[in-house]
């Protein structure tokens, strides 16, 4: 996934459509390989995402392909909505199963009666700190890159608003909980905060984004789909897309 792309060495002359896929981004991926995989495998010369999801993170990506890129920032903007699962009595120096575990705590007394309570304190706008594991920028650098380094800042806390936040299912020291969310919400800081308010500390164990503004997960390819595909599959799909999803919608006559 590594490897440096040049258009003009492609096996394949470069693709020209333009439009959006829905991907199904796989654990492990980062957005840009996901972005970068479909540069490579089919000679897009102009693709990008709309979003981003941390690596461990599955579910909805929108990409967009060619004249599509104009509206990258428009997408990336939209509200999001998730699947997610906390691990009660946990913490992590990233607040997420990626980093280290630092604290270990009694559970046991965790209802699901104070489970939903506690969920319900986070509806609304609010005040969220950016973790120091993301890539929020502070002078002119990422904070991951700090992090990696074991520097940590002072940050700022930024305005989010939870729109919708519900429990699904309550299996300490496990929860499942579905949110939909504005742009920048860090689901993994939401665990944190959670963990806190119920006194036994928390962490993200699982996330899958469902929606992103208008598009659906239930209309996402999968990674393995597109490996069987070819460079016309693609095309076709593109071309389905935006005849059948996206035809009504004025903004995207232009394109």
């Amino acid at each position: 996934m590594g490897k440096r792309f040049n258009p003009k060495k492609h096996h394949l002359p470069p693709m020209k459509e333009n439009g959006i896929i829905l991907v199904d981004k796989p654990k492990d991926w980062t957005s840009h390989d996901v972005v970068n995989f479909i540069r490579m495998r089919f000679n897009v010369p102009k693709v990008g995402h709309c979003g981003t999801l941390d690596p461990a993170a599955t579910g909805l990506l929108v990409l967009v392909i060619g004249r599509f890129t104009k509206l990258s920032g428009k997408f990336s903007g939209e509200d999001k909505s998730y699947d997610a699962t906390i691990l009660l009595g946990t913490e992590t120096d990233s607040q997420d199963m990626d980093g280290e575990i630092i604290a270990e705590n009694d559970f046991s007394g965790i209802t699901e009666d104070q489970f939903i309570d506690a969920l319900a304190l986070f509806h609304g706008k609010q005040e969220q700190l950016p973790p120091m594991v993301s890539a929020v920028k502070k002078d002119g650098k990422r904070l991951y890159d700090l992090a990696r380094k074991g520097i940590e800042i002072e940050r700022e806390p930024k305005e989010i608003e939870i729109h919708s936040i519900k429990m699904t299912k309550f299996y300490p020291p496990y929860a499942d909980f579905t949110l939909t969310c504005s742009k920048g919400t860090y689901v993994r800081t939401l665990c944190s905060d959670l963990g806190k308010q119920l006194g036994c500390g928390g962490a993200l164990f699982n996330l899958r984004r469902t929606k992103s503004g208008g598009f659906d997960l239930q209309d996402a390819v999968t990674v393995e789909t597109l490996k069987e595909w070819e460079q016309d599959d693609l095309r076709l799909h593109l071309l389905k897309y935006l005849h059948e999803k996206l035809s009504r919608i004025n903004k995207f006559t232009d394109f």
